[in-house]
């Protein structure tokens, strides 16, 4: 057809190489790469991937009934200056619901013909068919395979079916060479030599690595390592292999859309030959067989592996920002941890952090965030690895309970289950440190997944038992008392990633709420970062850590803490101060104060005398009451549960015990540790708070 129709009416075919060539309000054909909790990645060509988020959906991301592999269409809604491509969804999810469809060829001759069909969808890009047991050409190469081309190769001349028979008769000679009808399968010769089999690599190749494969372009190489990833296209499957050096992609391909080497899975330990080809700039191992290993070979492989990935992974000691007996203390334990973060990247492991929705705690996973996604990117070719490999989750509380613990298996099974994904690597950052949160660490350990902890604050020994790693000061002996745990994850992200510690100077001086160590503060000043931008900082972080407090924020809070001159902190810290001043100056009218012998106590209902559902939460708000006011204790009550600030030392398991043995029927238990929060039952409200008074008075007196 030769008439011209609106873009927004037809469908295009991208045959670019660069997001730069798509056009925004355009909607592509393309095909489901993977799914994040965020939204489902979309390949509109080889080395071209966009992201439709979940907030363009038009119903749950639970409830799509998408698998990789799937022709979708989608509309590009923006392309940014780092390649990032955003989708936006597209209600007609067929070809023909469109008036039409062209080819988008920015680089070719073919840009704008009119496609009349969709029958010459062929997937991501040509890729060399993987030989099979009856496939017709065996690896080492059939100087009669050309014979099969020739679709009457098989029939008479009347017409009589005569595949793989060679008498008259119509005995049935399969795979014979001989007028005696002697088996000759697979062979090639007259002495009966078998040929490669297409299934078991038997060329005579000698194994190379990955990392040697950019000067192997055009070659046939093999390969041998474990299978890290599975995707399957409309076109090839890809199986994403690693060995000692690195990992590469291998195109395998039977039939559009069909799974090749099913007994092949994540973990499988293989032999594989193919041909290198470089493809967009990506380097790409074209399948031409493919073997599982088994017993010693198995073994020998997993045994270089597993001393390539120690000796990659460990770093050589912990890299300090600056010195001090609380980190020296966890020295050792920071380069463990580093090396279970690292070997998870060299894995294709998921790292998922954890951190409370707070400043401290945000600067604690953006430390850890900024070292490790520069591995990723190294380590994995695909612009949205970083994405799939690495996660922040921020929490509400700092107790990891079994409401988070059941979410993140939830989610960890389905990535497992429907994409092939390793179990991943959680870390939890100022949270999951006290026995409060052993249940969820309990239900990560049944399935597998590995726990590290890292907190500066509090922790229980019995966690310890509950994860593989825990980088604790106070659990190591020293006194942790001016160390934050922001600053402790800073300096575990340094020794993660070396390059990346004059990045992470200023973050420590950023974490802290009180008067800052002066080593800290002078390492910030010599990057750049003062006194009144720290506090701009650490006030917009705190701001934006209440709003979707769930979310992880990625790019704001890089451009934060990273990025910014000063512009956008600046305006997030007046909007910080505003709200704030606000609720501290109503909070302050409503407060109760009582003597308690030497003790002065101030109590506010926060539920009654404080905004529940906006900025600040009750938290922050008692902290800075703390900060502001001379009381020794000030509890905020809400309808079940009550908050302790004091600026003494002050036990709150040991208070919340003690109150319980007042009032034995009000359910007085140490909700978190690390917060100060004690719960109760709100029917006996009255009477719990008086006793948790008491406790916390004897206790500081």
């Amino acid at each position: 057809m030769d008439w011209i129709t609106h873009e927004e009416d037809v469908w295009f075919d991208f045959r670019g190489s660069s997001p730069d060539q798509l056009v925004s309000g355009r909607y592509y054909k393309g095909t489901v790469d993977g799914f994040a909790d965020f939204g489902v990645f979309v390949d509109l060509a080889p080395g071209v991937t966009g992201l439709l988020h979940r907030s363009e959906l038009d119903r749950r991301l639970e409830s799509l009934d998408w698998e990789p592999g799937d022709t979708v269409f989608v509309q590009v809604k923006n392309v940014r200056d780092n390649g990032n491509v955003d989708l936006s969804w597209s209600i007609r999810q067929s070809g023909d619901e469109f008036r039409g469809a062209q080819v988008h060829d920015p680089d070719g001759d073919a840009d704008g013909e009119t496609i009349e069909s969709d029958d010459d969808d062929d997937g991501p890009g040509p890729v060399r068919q993987t030989p099979t047991p009856d496939h017709d050409e065996a690896l080492n190469g059939d100087a009669d395979a050309d014979a099969d081309a020739d679709d009457e190769s098989d029939v008479d001349a009347d017409g009589t079916d005569t595949t793989d028979t060679d008498a008259a008769d119509g005995t049935d000679t399969t795979d014979t060479d001989a007028a005696d009808g002697t088996d000759t399968t697979d062979t090639d010769a007259a002495d009966g030599s078998t040929a490669a089999s297409a299934d078991e690599p038997t060329a005579d190749l000698d194994r190379v690595d990955v990392d040697s494969l950019d000067d192997r372009v055009g070659e046939t190489v093999r390969l041998e390592g474990e299978i890290v990833g599975v995707r399957q296209t409309s076109g090839p499957t890809v199986f994403e292999l690693r060995d000692a050096s690195g990992a590469v992609d291998c195109a395998a391909f039977v039939e559009a859309g069909v799974r090749a080497y099913p007994d092949v899975e994540v973990g499988s330990l293989v032999r594989l030959d193919g041909e290198v080809e470089r493809r967009y700039d990506e380097l790409q191992v074209e399948t031409e067989a493919l073997e599982i290993l088994a017993d010693d070979e198995a073994a020998d492989v997993e045994r270089r592996l597993a001393d390539a990935l120690t000796a990659e992974a460990r770093p050589e000691s912990a890299t300090t920002l600056v010195d001090g007996d609380a980190v020296d203390a966890v020295a050792e334990d920071l380069v463990d941890a580093a090396e279970t973060i690292r070997r998870a990247v060299l894995e294709s492991r998921p790292v998922v952090v954890r951190h409370a929705a707070t400043t401290d705690g945000y600067v604690a996973g953006a430390a850890i965030e900024r070292a490790v996604l520069p591995l990723i990117r190294e380590e994995h070719a695909a612009a949205d690895a970083e994405y799939h490999y690495f996660t922040r989750r921020p929490l509400e509380e700092s107790v990891y309970d079994m409401d988070d613990a059941t979410n993140d298996v939830t989610r960890m099974l389905q990535d497992r289950d429907r994409h092939d994904e390793k179990l991943p690597l959680v870390l939890l950052v100022g949270t999951g440190s006290t026995v409060e949160s052993s249940d969820g660490l309990g239900l990560l350990g049944i399935y597998g997944a590995r726990r590290v902890v890292v907190d500066a604050d509090v922790a229980d020994a019995a966690v310890a038992d509950d994860c593989e790693a825990i980088v604790n000061p106070g659990l190591a002996g020293a006194d942790a008392a001016d160390l934050s745990t922001g600053t402790l994850a800073a300096t575990l992200a340094a020794t993660v990633d070396p390059d990346v510690a004059d990045d992470l100077s200023h973050l420590p001086a950023v974490s802290y709420w009180g008067d800052a160590p002066e080593a800290y503060v002078s390492l910030a000043s010599e990057a750049g970062y003062d006194a009144d931008r720290t506090r701009e900082l650490r006030e917009a972080i705190a701001l934006e850590a209440y709003y979707q407090s769930y979310e992880d924020k990625r790019e704001l809070i890089t451009d934060l803490l990273f990025d910014d001159a000063g512009g956008l902190a600046g305006h997030i810290s007046e909007q910080f101060r505003r709200k704030l001043d606000a609720e501290v100056d109503t909070a302050t009218a409503n407060v109760e104060t009582r003597d308690e012998g030497d003790l002065t106590v101030e109590v506010l209902d926060t539920d009654a005398y404080t905004h529940r559902f906006d900025f600040p939460p009750t938290s922050l708000l008692l902290d800075e009451l703390g900060r502001r006011r001379d009381a020794d204790l000030i509890v905020g009550v809400g309808t079940d549960e009550c908050y302790l600030r004091s600026a003494g030392d002050l036990d709150v398991r040991g208070v919340a015990g003690d109150a319980a043995e007042r009032v034995d029927d009000a359910g007085i238990t140490a909700a978190s540790v690390r917060d100060g929060r004690i719960e109760f039952l709100s029917g006996r409200r009255d009477a719990a708070v008086d006793a948790i008074v008491a406790a916390a008075v004897e206790r500081l007196a």
